[in-house]
């Protein structure tokens, strides 16, 4: 392709991330050593908003309850993935049907699939795990005031969310193993789970890899799915990072437009840092495909 042809086709979607992508980074970043407000030119107070970031208490909550959250779903999301892959790999006709049911957890916008799933725990609208477990227990759980039992939630719906696109992945993956491969561990006495820790994930580690790096970097940004699930996050202590960087910077009229970008900043930092070490896996693993 010549030079002229490829500027012509890229240029435009080369413009568009720049305009997208860059300026907001920069205007992000310039934000953060400033004290801006609402339609007038940022004071430079430098290192001031990540030094206030830093030392808020709410912060630290915000952290500690994010990188929980990543950590468990990260976790359940790969052994659920996996077995349900192992189960939709063994299936005939039914996998299609199947797989888009699955999916449409996935496609419905998160805003809209988590008012949905709240309403499973909202005794207003029914609340049929409620329901459920008072018939089981004769106890109520509160869902939405309670600390853990809304985390529990939230886990759970972020799971339902995002499994399908794992376990899509992961299939796709389970479908390049040679049959080989599983022949001559079947020859060599391997069991089922050796099998499968020995031969089959060894095999696909790089689809692993990848499914941990997406859904590390989606759960790290969880945000939208709050205002539903949690809507007394600050309270309970169960508000992410990016719920806080709104807080700070838009709701009820707060004018911190500056801490609000120092939080981003240093959310960009978190991110990069969690997934440096797959990053470097799947670069490895391509240098050495080559």
């Amino acid at each position: 392709m010549r030079g002229r042809e490829f500027s012509v086709l890229m240029g435009p979607s080369l413009l568009v991330m720049f305009g997208l992508l860059v300026v907001p980074l920069v205007r992000t970043i310039q934000w953060s050593f400033e004290n801006v407000q609402y339609g007038s030119p940022g004071d430079f107070v430098g290192l001031s908003n990540y030094a206030h970031a830093l030392t808020d208490p709410r912060f630290g909550r915000a952290l500690v309850f994010t990188l929980l959250l990543t950590v468990i779903v990260t976790a359940v999301i790969l052994v659920l993935g996996y077995l349900i892959a192992i189960g939709m790999n063994g299936l005939g006709r039914l996998r299609p049907i199947i797989l888009g049911a699955m999916l449409v957890a996935y496609v419905l916008p998160t805003i809209v699939g988590a008012v949905s799933f709240s309403w499973l725990f909202d005794q207003n609208f029914g609340g049929a795990v409620n329901y459920v477990i008072h018939a089981i227990t004769g106890q109520d759980v509160l869902w939405f005031t309670e600390t853990w039992a809304n985390r529990v939630m939230i886990i759970a719906h972020t799971v339902w969310h995002m499994l399908p696109f794992s376990m899509l992945m992961i299939l796709a993956g389970l479908q390049g193993v040679p049959n080989e491969l599983r022949e001559a561990a079947k020859i060599d006495g391997a069991n089922t789970p050796k099998t499968h820790f020995y031969i089959i994930i060894p095999t696909i580690r790089g689809v692993l890899g990848f499914v941990c790096l997406i859904t590390i970097m989606d759960v790290l940004r969880t945000f939208d799915n709050l205002i539903a699930l949690s809507p007394q996050a600050d309270a309970i202590g169960n508000e992410s990072i990016m719920l806080y960087v709104f807080d700070s910077a838009f709701r009820d009229g707060a004018q911190q437009l500056g801490l609000g970008s120092a939080i981003n900043v240093l959310s960009i930092l978190l991110i990069i840092i969690c997934l440096f070490p797959f990053i470097r896996g799947l670069l490895k693993e391509a240098k050495a495909k080559a």
